[in-house]
């Protein structure tokens, strides 16, 4: 525990003007990322006596070892640069909320030619117009179904779509009026992106307008005698206000605004936000986060903003943002949020009337949130404790085993070796810390083995090898342990979080007794002795320890067993997907890959000019240098390489054993039986 006046600067070093502030660890990692008006003054307040400083606080800046500074000409350039490096670095004392669930938006992608309606989650698409989020899939669905009687728009997938104009048909939502089938030419491609955007329009709150053009031909149809088309546009309008009421109105019709709440205690707090378009609800989200830092309620309101907003621009940002407290730089997120937008945001409380009402009600909505976070959290908290303790108990631990992490092999029939290490942190997945390696026979600069063939004994010694040798790097940092001979030294460091510089307490093999032997010996090897090791066989789900005859058999309801097997089963499910991302880019090579300079696209260029390697390889070099982009020098190189490169055999159809007629010759291994992944 360092002392801060360790590492104090001195008097007059630190300037008078804004900027941002990064406290490091004596690891050199970033620990906290702060923004000041004045960094003079932000940074005293650190160095003052600690126990004077909130408790949070005081444990910040006695981890710290030292503090660097970033001079910015504004306030809205140091929010902006405090962002950039909270998302960068990690810093483990600063607030990060956490979404509480994976909430559903209802997109648009308008930046295809025939413009798709779809559920979507996850990180925004360029180009994609968004609506939401909302709580459940299922409301986008209702919502998109009542609105494409008169909206009918695309929803189909890209292969739906290609195999309807294959075949000239439109699918189902085509022959009963819900889709206006572009796939099969009834629209042009304008015409149905014009529909997409009255669509988008409808969804941001612009109804008034279109639902009174609806009404006004309805009469002029009913005027003229079209009953038919009279009874449609009724019945348009009809499906338009159930779409409607599904979102009730809340506001004045042209309000767009955000509105945050946020409820909190001295440990957690939640945040939510109800998404208000055009007066009516349109979406709802929540977040949760510890409270890792001091921080007050405006605090939390400044975080909110700065990861709501962050990656938002245009119409995405509101123009009014309603929050519980005004943060301490306001006029500065004021101005950030409005260079986002492209034009003027509001940000205020609301003191009285329709916009007050409903900021309590979201408040409601964050104290539930939080009541129900804490209540699922101390559930889960008990179930994961209770295994812990179970496994540390069943393998004579000191401890619970706090960080566990597991390794496993996989291959194809000896090709294409490669392991996997993820880790588990307090019974979590702790997904950014997952690893993958490829299984070479080297460690450190030796060539162990030749790393061919199944053998899942020396590939599990080979990789424990590497990934605790790269672990003692990280410690020789500190002077606890010196690099051996021929191993690299450490990288410079820069703060950020590095990828295997904590150690765990369990080691956990997939296997049986071969595979925690080669894994204790490859720590005995690098003399680290206080890493427990066990394995867990697949076939009797037994736990194996070094040095044992017998297994040791869990209780098949011990929540420690589960929890060994769930990091077993996502271990091979990690290591499984590389293995076969690793055979499809073999398997998808071909002559062109082993000409030297010649990128993707110059390469498409080739096989799309000549319709195939066959006559590629046919063409001269004249012909060659008729392609765009190839020059005379790269033609010779890919004649010469061709020539040299044995042409493949016929495809063939594995279910009938048929050779295929074409001028693409399969890639290799096309025609073989498939192996057994292990």
């Amino acid at each position: 525990m360092a002392d801060p006046s360790s590492y104090r600067p001195q008097p007059g070093q630190i300037p008078d003007s804004p900027g941002v502030y990064r406290f490091r660890d004596e690891h050199r990692r970033v620990i906290y990322v702060g923004k000041a008006k004045s960094l003079r003054q932000r940074l005293a307040n650190y160095f003052q006596d600690v126990a004077g400083l909130h408790p949070r606080t005081a444990t910040m800046v006695t981890t710290a070892a030292s503090v660097e500074w970033t001079v910015v000409s504004t306030e809205v350039e140091a929010l902006q640069l405090e962002y950039s490096w909270i998302k960068e670095y990690d810093p483990r004392f600063n607030v990060k909320y956490r979404d509480d669930k994976s909430y559903p938006s209802l997109a648009v992608t308008l930046n295809e030619e025939y413009p798709r309606v779809q559920v979507m989650r996850g990180p925004k698409k360029k180009g994609v117009r968004y609506f939401g989020p909302y709580a459940h899939a299922w409301a986008i669905r209702e919502t998109v179904d009542l609105m494409l009687r008169v909206f009918p728009v695309r929803t189909c997938s890209a292969g739906v779509f290609k195999r309807s104009a294959q075949i000239g048909r439109p699918c189902l939502l085509g022959y009963i009026g819900k889709c206006s089938a572009p796939c099969v030419g009834r629209v042009t491609p304008e015409e149905h992106r014009e529909l997409a955007e009255d669509f988008c329009d409808f969804m941001a709150g612009r109804t008034g307008a279109y639902l009174s053009r609806l009404e006004k031909e309805m009469h002029i149809a009913a005027e003229d005698m079209e009953y038919e088309k009279a009874a449609r546009l009724r019945d348009d309008i009809g499906a338009l206000r159930r779409a409607m009421e599904k979102n009730a109105v809340v506001l004045a019709d042209a309000t767009d605004a955000d509105l945050i709440a946020v409820a909190e205690d001295e440990l957690e707090a939640a945040v939510q936000i109800f998404h208000v378009r055009g007066g009516r609800v349109r979406g709802q989200r929540g977040w949760v986060t510890d409270k890792v830092e001091a921080v007050d309620t405006a605090g939390l309101v400044e975080h909110a903003l700065q990861q709501l907003y962050g990656e938002e621009k245009g119409e995405s940002v509101p123009k009014e943002v309603l929050v519980p407290a005004l943060p301490e730089d306001t006029p500065a997120l004021a101005q950030w949020l409005a260079e986002r937008r492209g034009s003027q945001v509001s940000l205020r409380i609301p003191q009285r009337g329709d916009k007050k009402a409903l900021m309590e009600t979201v408040h409601r909505n964050a104290q539930q949130s939080l009541a129900l976070h804490k209540t699922k959290r101390a559930s889960d908290l008990t179930t994961r404790s209770r295994a812990l303790e179970e496994i540390a108990e069943a393998l004579e631990l000191d401890g619970a085993p706090l960080r566990i992490e597991c390794f496993d092999i996989s291959h194809l029939q000896g090709d294409d070796v490669v392991a996997s290490m993820v880790v588990f942190e307090d019974g979590l997945a702790r997904k950014s810390e997952y690893r993958r390696f490829q299984v070479t026979g080297r460690v450190g600069d030796t060539q162990v083995w030749h790393g061919e063939g199944q053998d899942d004994v020396r590939s599990m010694h080979e990789v424990v090898s590497r990934r605790f040798r790269r672990y003692l790097v990280e410690k020789s940092k500190t002077g606890e342990w010196d690099p051996q001979d021929g191993e690299d030294g450490p990288p410079e460091d820069d703060g950020k979080p590095k990828r295997f510089a904590y150690p765990p307490q369990l080691v956990v093999v997939d296997g049986g007794q071969p595979q925690v032997a080669a894994a204790k010996r490859a720590l005995d090897e690098l003399g680290i002795d206080d890493v427990a090791v066990c394995g867990l066989a697949k076939r009797l789900e037994e736990v194996w320890l070094p040095g044992e005859d017998d297994p040791v058999v869990l209780p098949r309801t011990s929540e420690g067993l589960y929890l060994l097997q769930r990091v077993r089963d996502e271990a091979h499910r990690f290591a499984i997907q590389y293995q076969r991302s690793k055979r499809g880019k073999r398997l998808k090579s071909g002559p062109l890959d082993e000409v030297p300079g010649l990128g993707e696209s110059r390469k498409q260029a080739l096989v799309k000019h000549f319709g195939s390697v066959k006559k590629l390889r046919q063409a001269t070099i004249d012909q060659i240098c008729e392609v765009p982009g190839i020059g005379r020098k790269t033609a010779e190189t890919v004649a010469a390489a061709l020539a040299g490169a044995a042409p493949a055999g016929p495809a063939v159809n594995t279910a009938t054993g048929e050779i295929i007629e074409d001028e693409t010759p399969a890639p290799a291994g096309a025609s073989s039986e498939r192996g057994t992944e292990q």
